[in-house]
């Protein structure tokens, strides 16, 4: 994790990590796979699971051509709170269905 003007960002503790990074492959790993292959600039994945957040990104491991990548994904701004986590997850997720040409299908 980086400072920015001597700043260390907000870091989102181990059990919410894990429960974000859980329910994202468990519940959405076909929009994991979309952003990663729109957003992670990994077009040709066959597979993606979340690996960890802070507040500046999101991190995925990502397989392309049978090899898994490290992919970070940066937010569109630093999060302070855990409620943000999800806002700009359905973000990231609209914003790769608009680069495709798909149409996103309603939130949860």
């Amino acid at each position: 994790m980086s400072a920015v003007d001597g700043v260390v960002p907000p870091t989102f503790g181990p059990e919410v990590v894990a429960g974000v990074s859980r329910h994202m492959n468990d519940d959405h790993a076909e929009d994991t796979l979309l952003i990663a292959r729109t957003l992670g600039g990994c077009p040709h994945a066959t597979r993606a699971r979340t690996t960890g957040l802070d507040a500046d990104g999101m991190d995925f491991a990502v397989t392309v051509d049978d090899i898994e990548v490290p992919v970070r994904i940066q937010f569109a701004r630093r999060l302070t709170e855990r409620a943000e986590i999800r806002h700009e997850v359905v973000r990231m997720y609209r914003e790769a269905c608009a680069r495709l040409g798909l149409e996103p299908r309603p939130a949860d």
